[in-house]
């Protein structure tokens, strides 16, 4: 049985590849079903620390597979809203993953694309890549993916590309905050080795609370219960067997024991 996405590991990290680079990684239910297998999976075992998206070819993602279009023309109102929380489930399961996931974009990005990079925790992308939210053109709307997509390029910039459904550069997707970072092809896999690094080097269970405490604080009104959240929070982890051990490691001028298993 062929199948839609790679999953490797080298050391602690899983990296889920997109390999339909002969439709420009354009996704249809089974890549959804199989992303959500994957990144469900991954989030919880324990020796995994990250997790990288990838893809094969010269697009990232073309967002929704031709084919699977065409399927869906014929679609009721029930089977589309069927479909939609599928491709749903998968965007809120990579989004929620307790491990932090990269998105390496090493080539263009369109419509439901766009959902799979924005959930991601951190991403970057080669400088000759291009992104696009195109479904106005086609009579439709970045619906499902619109919660992941204005979190990470805010919502001026939405109102914007939702409405013109103009191609903007990697620069631009720089510039408003849907990558993190812009670098030649040749530095891609070096800037995610770097990321790697970093997250890797870090406490899992501390890696796995901030992920968390981004999603629990991020635009909220601070109020007394959010502030009271926040000190039950820092509290919580202090008296954590990581906490406790990260803490007397740094006393001891010693390596903690999740860089030593």
């Amino acid at each position: 049985m062929t199948t839609a996405v790679h999953t490797d590991m080298q050391g602690h990290v899983a990296t889920i590849t997109l390999t339909r680079a002969e439709v420009r990684n354009a996704f249809n239910d089974e890549v959804i079903a199989e992303l959500t297998q994957a990144f469900t999976d991954l989030g919880g075992r324990a020796d995994v620390r990250a997790i990288v998206l990838a893809a094969e070819g010269p697009a990232f993602c073309a967002g929704a597979d031709l084919n699977w279009m065409r399927r869906m023309a014929d679609y009721t109102r029930g089977e589309n809203l069927a479909d939609a929380a599928k491709l749903a489930e998968m965007l809120r399961v990579i989004y929620e993953c307790p491990k932090p996931t990269i998105a390496r974009v090493q080539g263009d990005v369109y419509a439901g694309g766009m959902g799979l990079v924005a959930a991601c925790d951190l991403a970057v992308s080669v400088d000759s890549a291009h992104f696009c939210l195109s479904e106005v053109r086609l009579g439709l709307a970045p619906a499902t993916i619109s919660p992941y997509v204005i979190r990470a390029m805010g919502a001026r910039a939405a109102h914007r590309y939702f409405l013109t459904a103009e191609r903007f550069s990697a620069a631009e997707a720089h510039r408003i905050g849907f990558v993190h970072e812009v670098v030649a092809a040749e530095q891609l896999d070096a800037t995610v080795a770097a990321w790697l690094k970093a997250l890797t080097s870090a406490s899992p269970n501390a890696v796995r609370v901030c992920k968390q405490l981004v999603r629990d604080v991020a635009e909220r009104e601070i109020t007394p219960a959010l502030v009271a959240a926040t000190v039950q929070g820092i509290a919580d982890i202090r008296a954590s067997d990581e906490g406790k051990e990260g803490v007397q490691s740094f006393l001891q001028k010693r390596k903690p024991n999740w860089l030593v298993s």
